[in-house]
């Protein structure tokens, strides 16, 4: 089983890395805020996920 994760703990896909680096911002920003930064984070990590589908179905995956 492969992992898309670093050593260090951080995302090797930079799409993946900037969606997860929104959530640093939630301690800057009031509770009712937080949110819409959850529902950014899942809308760039589902678009990730859908580009890979995507690829997988075209045949050509990542490596």
């Amino acid at each position: 089983m492969t992992h898309d994760m670093e050593s260090t703990g951080t995302a090797s896909d930079p799409q993946v890395a900037a969606a997860l680096a929104r959530l640093e911002e939630l301690g800057a920003l009031p509770v009712a805020e937080h949110v819409a930064v959850f529902e950014d984070v899942h809308r760039r990590l589902a678009g990730v996920l859908g580009s890979l589908d995507e690829e997988q179905a075209s045949g050509e995956g990542r490596s």
